[in-house]
């Protein structure tokens, strides 16, 4: 294979790649949510509902203010280290969760976990953008997202994989994967060549203060605006992550068992249809319009506003599996949309700190929704629905207030 061909093909192998870890990294974090009550009979704190939205909100609350320095670091570092570093040390947090005998020291390891996972996506998304900078851009990035779908969609099975061997022996095995992955990448993933493309859009170290990175991407209006609509849909993104099985587990009177595969693996796969026509649609509309972009992510809200009431209210299969299904398809047209968008507004140098900035406050909204969702557990259904008017307020505002000048800022 001549070097054209292989310079072709890798940005595809590098997508490959790293649709490994995304999935890697969901399964590490989700199969928590649905394990609950396995490790409720060793652990007794666990049976309390509101201990359980902490334990799983500590991942969140850690994430969220180390994510922008995760940002910075994958600017100025080599981002294959970064990642191969991030995908190692969560695994091993994974493999050590297994030997946890107290609640104090399951907080303390997802606390850990929330820093080592926290460097990865903006790592991640800041290498793919570099590699598809043409119009390929939103499918390449989807086709990763995809692995976070599946990752979430194989978490849902925690309750099954501790119920057949136990939860203990679940965390060592996953865990296990991820270091033996991580010498994968070691060997197969390459940083994007700085020589490809132009010092000042490389994503790379510019030797501009990290001060005044921040002060440009603050002062940029637009990204105000992308700001609020990523976390507006965050809080509803983490809700269905952390609390979906346990609403429809009560209001369909299953067991989890059945519950986690049906809030996982519904979402999973239509947040998959969603980023298969999310984003070549996105691609091939921006060709013609600036805010195609725009207007394929705004398709993919509008179908989230009904799919959150009907999960919230609905109390049958045929409800509960549509809600997911309509909910899921509109997340993956959001979802693969929101770093192209992003590079329309802000420059390659400072994209990953941009989107850190947006993972911490998109994580914060979904902490404070798990927790919130902890508190009132016996009204999970109400607070879904209510969450719809949030994504209302989100839609007008980005039709209103997003107008690109070009799909890839320099």
């Amino acid at each position: 294979m001549n070097r054209t061909q292989t310079n072709r093909i890798y940005p595809w192998v590098v997508v490959a790649l790293l649709w490994v870890v995304a999935l890697l990294s969901y399964m590490d974090r989700q199969m928590l949510a649905t394990m609950c009550d396995a490790m409720a009979l060793d652990i007794a704190e666990l049976r309390d509902k509101q201990n359980f939205g902490f334990l799983m909100a500590c991942f969140l609350y850690v994430y969220a203010p180390v994510s922008p320095f995760a940002g910075v670091l994958a600017d100025r570092i080599n981002r294959k280290w970064l990642i191969v570093t991030s995908l190692g040390v969560w695994s091993a947090v994974t493999l050590m969760m297994g030997y946890a005998t107290t609640f104090e020291e399951l907080c303390w390891l997802r606390g850990l976990m929330g820093v080592s996972e926290v460097i990865y996506i903006p790592t991640a998304l800041s290498l793919i953008a570099d590699y598809f900078s043409g119009s390929a851009r939103s499918l390449a990035i989807g086709i990763h997202m995809t692995g976070l779908y599946v990752g979430q969609a194989v978490g849902g099975f925690g309750a099954m994989a501790a119920s057949s061997l136990s939860w203990q022996q679940t965390f060592h095995w996953c865990g296990v994967a991820g270091i033996v992955y991580a010498l994968v990448l070691v060997a197969a993933l390459r940083e994007k060549p700085r020589t490809d493309i132009a010092p000042e859009a490389a994503g790379k170290p510019s030797g501009e203060p990290v001060w005044r990175s921040f002060s440009l991407i603050f002062s940029n209006v637009a990204f105000w605006t992308i700001l609020f609509f990523f976390a507006s849909l965050s809080a509803p993104g983490w809700a269905t992550k952390n609390w979906l099985p346990e609403l429809f587990s009560s209001s369909l009177a299953i067991p989890m068992e059945k519950a986690g595969p049906i809030a996982t693996i519904t979402i999973a796969f239509a947040s998959f249809l969603g980023v298969m026509i999310g984003g070549p649609m996105s691609d091939r509309w921006v060709r013609r319009n600036l805010r195609g972009r725009i207007y394929t992510s705004a398709i993919g809200l509008a179908l989230i506003i009904p799919a959150l009431v009907l999960m919230g209210l609905g109390h049958s299969m045929a409800a509960a599996v549509g809600a997911g299904l309509c909910f899921g398809i509109g997340y993956g047209m959001f979802d693969t949309n929101n770093m192209p968008i992003l590079c329309q507004f802000v420059p390659a140098r400072q994209r990953a700190t941009a989107y850190g900035v947006m993972n911490m406050v998109g994580v914060l909204a979904g902490a404070a929704v798990t927790n919130l969702l902890g508190r009132w557990a016996d009204n999970l259904g109400l607070v879904f629905a209510m969450m719809s008017g949030i994504v209302v307020l989100s839609l007008a505002l980005q039709l209103a207030l997003l107008r690109p000048a070009t799909d890839n800022m320099e």
